[in-house]
């Protein structure tokens, strides 16, 4: 499994994930200490999502092969 597969399958709806447990840890008024890191979960959640979503996903062969017939005529 390559890079981009675990970044497409893993990582981008992990950071998406986080950045929705920070708005709720934000929002829940029970614990003080998850309310006050709210916004930099938020915050990471943000970050991993700008990083791993600049990353392409992986070309799959039809789309080459679809591309490259195109080409010809």
């Amino acid at each position: 499994m390559s890079f981009r597969t675990v970044n497409e399958r893993y990582l981008l709806p992990a950071s998406q994930i986080l950045m929705v447990l920070g708005i709720v840890a934000l929002c829940q008024p029970w614990s003080l200490s998850l309310h006050s890191y709210g916004v930099t979960i938020i915050l990471a959640g943000l970050i991993g999502f700008n990083i791993t979503s600049k990353i392409a996903p992986e070309r799959s062969e039809e789309t080459g092969a679809a591309m490259h017939e195109g080409a010809r005529q």
